[in-house]
């Protein structure tokens, strides 16, 4: 999807150290969880044919519901091949949020995605920060169920403690949970500048 790189260049001018930018939000996830769909999805409200990210695509995307409706976020959606991973942490660095598409009917990549899951949220960098746990495809038959994915996922252990997250079901296709996924997002970015004051 790199092609469609160039119509994020306003999102990724945005971005840049020293400009006024929107809310910062890194989209990871194995590859085929459906990110760039999900991305996409957010940002035209249609439905957008992709292909594996190599590298990745960066969008401003405006929340529509609820205190988030507005609200500009930049997202970046980061590839999930195997080869691509150690890339996240450049990422996530410094980001406001984190966003973690799986894949709710490959039973089979859980604990691979797992393992990715925690590595990332456990990063010192990342400590803290909010995390939207998009539980994708949950128009197919077998797909689990947000609270099977968080017992499956063993979030409540492996998360660090007083971790901001929230495991929100959606398919990326017809856009269903994502703009509530976004509003939750926003209402953790909130919640965790409150924490961060009190504690200054």
């Amino acid at each position: 999807m790199g092609a469609n790189l160039a119509k994020g260049g306003n999102a990724f001018l945005d971005a840049l150290p020293g400009t006024q930018s929107p809310h910062h939000v890194v989209m990871v996830g194995l590859d085929s969880a459906g990110k760039t769909t999900a991305l996409y999805r957010l940002k035209l409200d249609s439905y957008l044919n992709t292909v594996p990210t190599i590298g990745f695509n960066c969008e401003r995307v405006k929340g529509t519901r609820g205190k988030s409706k507005n609200v500009n976020f930049v997202v970046w959606d980061v590839g999930g091949q195997e080869k691509l991973r150690p890339l996240w942490r450049s990422y996530t660095r410094h980001t406001d949020a984190i966003i973690f598409v799986l894949d709710s009917l490959d039973l089979e990549r859980f604990e691979e995605a797992k393992v990715e899951l925690v590595r990332t949220v456990r990063s010192h960098d990342n400590l803290g920060v909010p995390l939207l746990l998009l539980a994708n495809k949950q128009d197919l038959p077998g797909a689990k169920e947000p609270h099977e994915i968080e017992s499956l996922l063993q979030l409540r252990e492996t998360l660090p403690h007083n971790s901001l997250y929230h495991v929100q079901p959606a398919c990326a296709i017809t856009g269903e949970g994502l703009d509530e996924g976004v509003e939750v997002l926003y209402e953790m970015i909130l919640k965790r500048r409150k924490l961060r004051k009190k504690k200054k």
